[in-house]
């Protein structure tokens, strides 16, 4: 738990001092884009391997 804490304190001091607002909303919906497409990706493999890999 720990360290999702220091991730989410690292998160939140990336975009503490950004100046253009729009820029600092478009990275933030990037990155919450991007973990979607980490974890669908994480859960196809895992998908995959559980049912003997049958495409």
């Amino acid at each position: 738990m720990g360290a999702l804490l220091h991730f989410k304190n690292l998160y939140a001091q990336a975009f503490e001092d950004c100046k253009p607002e729009i820029v600092v909303v478009v990275l933030k919906i990037y990155s919450v884009f991007c973990a979607l497409m980490i974890f669908m990706a994480i859960y196809a493999l895992s998908d995959r391997a559980l049912n003997g890999w049958d495409f």
